[in-house]
């Protein structure tokens, strides 16, 4: 249990202490890495997609670009 303040998860769990970061991690479903030196990785993307920051392209659907003129005119 190796504490390190420039831990990646240090801001998005606000624990020092790697397993405390991996029990935080764990209960907001978040995967997550342990280093050989018991520090904590995590994938930005995954973090992302969980918290849902940033849309990504399985979430956005395909726009139907036609035009119904028929219910425009009416």
């Amino acid at each position: 249990m190796q504490s390190s303040t420039t831990s990646p998860a240090q801001p998005l769990t606000g624990n020092k202490r790697s397993d405390a970061q991996a029990r935080s991690l764990n209960h907001m479903g978040i995967e997550h890495k342990s280093r050989p030196d018991g520090s904590v990785v995590v994938l930005r993307a995954h973090v992302e997609k969980v918290l849902g920051l940033k849309a990504t392209s399985q979430s956005i659907k395909p726009v139907d670009d036609k035009i119904n003129w028929d219910a425009v005119r009416a």
